[in-house]
């Protein structure tokens, strides 16, 4: 396997990463208004990411940094043909960054409402907006000769890419239901059960048809795999959540992430963005990949900085495994230190 190849497997792996953390703290943020019911409640969730949501980001940064080191080519034409809707996804991270900090700085109920409104819409639209932009890129978009997007903003909005754009947004809302119910006790645990059980069916009927879709436009044998993987562990996600075995649900929740962004990357391969114009001007893991000396130095660089940022990362996750709710808030009116 040659270096460039290892490296479209390993930006999969920092996407998948990126969307088994980022989706359930999307998830989260979105059920801030779908879940709880007064303002306890929604501390009570937003205190489950608290002290982890920064750091799933880092994720976004290393696979963006990672294309952009690994395959200069790929990285210039989709931020510079995908330049609204990933412009819009930058802006919402930034606004939902603040609000978390800012929330809490102020006892008066119309600043704290207002933040917590900036928090669901700042995870609601990225959710979505990312299933676009993956849609886009397995189908393939209108690339010239000169690996330039020729298209405009609005050859984005195909009913593919809406469609995968609901899938993320449905499957990263179920995924965060699972882990309210893992991580919360009380009354809020009972119905975060009873929602991602309802998120869950809604989820597989979108799914079942994005990833049919899928694998009959640009699937191969490896992609079915991948594809069955999902579904199987999509309905055994519903099935434990069903049965309130919410530790087994958020596992498997996490693998149809996985599996889906693996059936995403096998049906791409070894395109790297297809384009709708001729094949022939699509961009490869050959044409758009870095000099082999370049890829040589950052494997090295992954090889010795990736344990590293697992290890840290798995740490923060069991220091801050207990489960917390409403009797944990001591003062929902006064108490301003949220968790981070």
């Amino acid at each position: 396997m040659e270096l460039h190849d290892v490296w479209f497997v390993l930006i999969a792996v920092l996407w998948t990463g990126y969307f088994f953390l980022e989706g359930f703290d999307f998830g989260i943020g979105i059920l801030t208004k779908l879940l709880a019911r007064d303002r306890p409640e929604k501390r009570v969730l937003i205190n489950t990411i608290g002290p982890v949501w920064d750091g799933n980001e880092v994720w976004l940064l290393t696979a963006g940094g990672a294309t952009f080191a690994a395959f200069p080519e790929w990285y210039a034409t989709l931020f510079s043909g995908f330049y609204l809707p990933l412009l819009l996804i930058l802006v919402c991270l930034i606004i939902r960054g603040v609000a978390f900090e800012y929330r809490a700085k102020r006892p008066e109920e119309n600043w704290q409402r207002n933040w917590e409104q900036a928090i669901f819409w700042t995870s609601l639209l990225p959710a979505f907006l990312w299933g676009v932009a993956f849609g886009n890129i397995v189908r393939g978009v209108k690339i010239d000769a000169d690996m330039e997007y020729v298209g405009t903003f609005f050859d984005l909005l195909n009913p593919y890419a809406l469609l995968g754009g609901l899938v993320t947004l449905t499957l990263f809302t179920f995924h965060g239901a699972v882990f309210a119910a893992l991580k919360t006790v009380g009354d809020i645990r009972v119905r975060a059960r009873a929602l991602a059980l309802k998120l869950g069916l809604v989820t597989a009927a979108i799914a079942l048809l994005f990833l049919i879709w899928t694998q009959v436009h640009t699937g191969d044998a490896s992609s079915f795999v991948a594809m069955v993987i999902a579904v199987v562990a999509l309905v055994g996600a519903i099935a434990a959540i069903r049965a309130g075995r919410e530790g087994w649900s958020f596992a498997l929740s996490g693998i149809t992430i996985a599996a889906s962004v693996a059936m995403l990357f096998l049906a791409l391969f070894p395109d790297v963005m297809p384009s709708s114009l001729d094949p022939e001007w699509s961009l490869t893991v050959t044409n758009a990949s870095s000099s082999p000396y370049t890829l040589k130095i950052m494997t090295w660089c992954a090889a010795i900085a990736t344990p590293l940022v697992l290890l840290y990362q798995s740490w923060t996750y069991w220091v801050f495994r207990k489960r917390i709710g409403t009797q944990h808030i001591a003062d929902a009116q006064h108490h301003t230190a949220d968790a981070h």
